[in-house]
């Protein structure tokens, strides 16, 4: 697939042999911008909840006060969004530290998860990977703690809480063409990677010209008659399934013990349920192959990765069930569960007759979400999957983009789309189910 500035060469803008290096030294640019552009909605929705939280009595003692602009928001806003903010740059720092599906994309070997990757190999003769797992486990530790202190010197509770409408203010002309500009400018750096893909699934024959001279369809036909490509989506349907399905039933028991039931340690127990929002999926699959690389055919992911596949999945995507059944009891009346109790029926009874029914879309969505994610997990699949009969979607893209065959990366992007068509289905469909809701299932 040609590059921008190939077509640029064509049409006599650059001289070829001076072409514009987009993707920085051996690629290293070109990742950043894409963890900038994969990861800012996390930072985005933290703030954005954060700010959500501030009263706005507190902005318009402040106004009154001779305070406005910049100053305004150096003095209230920006200490009292501090929680909110360190809470999501720590998960987009140990994320976007611990990627390895993009530099592996990109062929940049200099990065920490690409050589824990490469280790895997050689276990038991190479303790560079252990070494490597205990620095990302002990960094992020760290980060917690630094966190953890930073924000402990300062007090950021507010007497009240005032209705967060109080605190908008309206945009000028001028701001808000400025800020669609702005805004419509990064959606479309962000989409350009998927438009690049689709139009590759597409494209029959693309060699030296802006666009594909010829277009075909046979790519999508190809992943299910190709073995091994239905075989990767059959894997990964049956991997996403039963992680959700174990999500589902541990999300449930672990949020009606956080919030019907008064249990020692309740705080320790949520925080264990939101752990794996920050705990690096390459350090757990890594610790899956140290673990069990011996001699029981159904537990070594050497022979059959598919038990730890799925445990692994279902590790990663937890939190998302558990903020969705723990939304959905909170917003279930405790009186309907005391009336069925007074009737004589069981606690259990009370759960499935009568709370579990009450709570049904929160449980939807959130299955669904974790259904999607799994789908596309890179870390685990990657690491854990060594044999090509057991391969997910993720595993094989990674396969096809490295191989001769000429069709081999068309394949490749026909299977990414079919991963965007079922990520961006299941977020739309969630977003129907949940609302303005949905953004709960993201926060930390």
């Amino acid at each position: 697939m040609p590059t921008l500035a190939g077509g640029c060469q064509i049409t006599g803008l650059l001289a070829p042999d001076r072409p514009i290096d987009w993707l920085g030294e051996g690629g290293l640019g070109g990742i950043v911008i894409l963890q900038v552009l994969n990861l800012y909605p996390i930072m985005f929705l933290n703030v954005s909840a954060a700010m959500a939280s501030v009263d706005p009595a507190l902005r318009e003692a402040a106004q009154n006060l001779g305070a406005g602009g910049w100053r305004l928001f150096r003095t209230i806003t920006l200490p009292l969004i501090l929680p909110g903010y360190f809470a999501g740059a720590i998960i987009v720092f140990i994320w976007a530290f611990t990627d390895l599906g993009t530099p592996l994309i990109f062929g940049f070997s200099r990065l920490v998860p690409v050589q824990i990757f490469d280790a895997v190999n050689d276990l038991n003769t190479n303790p560079m990977g252990y070494a490597l797992v205990v620095f990302v486990l002990a960094l992020t530790v760290l980060l917690f703690l630094v966190s953890k202190q930073f924000l402990a010197r300062k007090r950021y509770e507010m007497v009240a809480r005032g209705p967060t409408a109080g605190g908008e203010v309206q945009a000028s002309v001028r701001q808000s063409a400025l800020i669609w500009l702005f805004m419509a400018g990064l959606i479309l750096v962000a989409l350009l990677p998927h438009l690049m893909v689709i139009v590759e699934s597409f494209s029959e024959r693309w060699f030296f010209s802006l666009a594909p001279t010829e277009w075909t369809a046979r790519h999508f036909s190809e992943l299910f008659h190709r073995g091994l490509t239905g075989s990767s989506i059959r894997n990964s349907l049956f991997y996403s399934s039963l992680s959700a399905l174990l999500d589902l039933a541990l999300g449930v028991v672990i949020a009606w013990l956080l919030t019907r039931r008064r249990i020692p340690f309740a705080g320790l127990l949520d925080a264990l349920a939101m752990l794996p929002l920050a705990l690096p999926g390459i350090v757990l699959a890594f610790g899956y192959v140290a673990g069990f690389d011996f001699n029981i055919s159904w537990l070594n992911p050497r022979n059959n990765p598919t038990l730890l596949l799925i445990i692994s999945y279902s590790v990663r995507r937890l939190p998302y069930l558990v903020r969705s059944a723990y939304a959905g009891f909170q917003q279930s009346s405790v009186t309907l569960e005391e009336a069925s109790a007074n009737l004589g029926a069981s606690p259990f009874r009370t759960l499935r007759k009568i709370t579990l029914p009450l709570m049904t879309a929160n449980l939807i969505a959130g299955t669904i979400i974790t259904f999607s994610f799994a789908m596309l997990e890179v870390s685990d699949g990657l690491i854990l999957a060594m044999k090509e009969n057991y391969f997910p979607i993720t595993k094989m893209i990674y396969q096809l983009m490295g191989r001769i065959d000429p069709d081999a990366p068309s394949v490749a992007c026909a299977l990414g789309v079919l991963g965007m068509v079922i990520l961006a289905g299941s977020l739309l469909l969630a977003g129907k189910i949940l609302g303005k809701k949905m953004g709960q299932l993201f926060r930390a």
